[in-house]
């Protein structure tokens, strides 16, 4: 990229940058799992039971892995999109709805309004929240792997889709 492009995009670009970073990594992940790799399977906040159809491959998981990879794709081209000389051909309020959509779920996930996130978290390990009796060691950890890594990664991502989405809003019509 150029000085001239990189000056035209700016910090709300870079954000755009970021989410199809975001998207990538989260796609190869995915990816790898779907092709068999664990790639932090094991450290899924899911409930056990569907722990165990994950982490035994099961064909409804491998195929939402799958499902999860193509979408990746999508997120890097729209993400992309918002930002590239080329995106002004999508529908930009189509992108609007995407980047925002993206981006508040994404940060809702990460505080925890979905089930996971920073707050269920912190109620779990501070014993505010009990886990269940007979997989409180399993549901510490993984709730430990939540706080740490897959928590503030929704909130990075889902910030950068935000901003993409600001960046785009205030852009005005292409």
């Amino acid at each position: 990229m150029s000085r001239a492009d990189r000056a035209r995009v700016g910090a709300y670009g870079a954000a755009a940058y970021g989410a199809a970073a975001c998207a990538a990594a989260y796609g190869s992940m995915k990816l790898a799992q779907a092709l068999g790799a664990n790639a932090l399977a094991d450290k899924d906040p899911l409930p056990p039971e569907l722990r165990e159809l994950l982490l035994a491959r099961d064909p409804l998981f491998v195929a939402s892995h799958w499902l999860l990879a193509g979408a990746a794709v999508v997120g890097v081209i729209v993400a992309l999109a918002t930002v590239r000389p080329w995106g002004a051909a999508f529908p930009r309020r189509l992108l609007l709805a995407i980047a925002w959509t993206l981006g508040v779920f994404m940060i809702a996930r990460s505080i925890g309004m979905v089930g996971f996130g920073f707050v269920g978290d912190a109620l779990l390990l501070s014993g505010v929240r009990p886990p269940p009796a007979e997989h409180a060691a399993l549901a510490r950890d993984l709730a430990r792997w939540d706080l740490l890594l897959w928590s503030p990664f929704f909130l990075l991502w889902g910030a950068c889709w935000t901003m993409a989405g600001w960046r785009l809003g205030r852009r005005g019509p292409s």
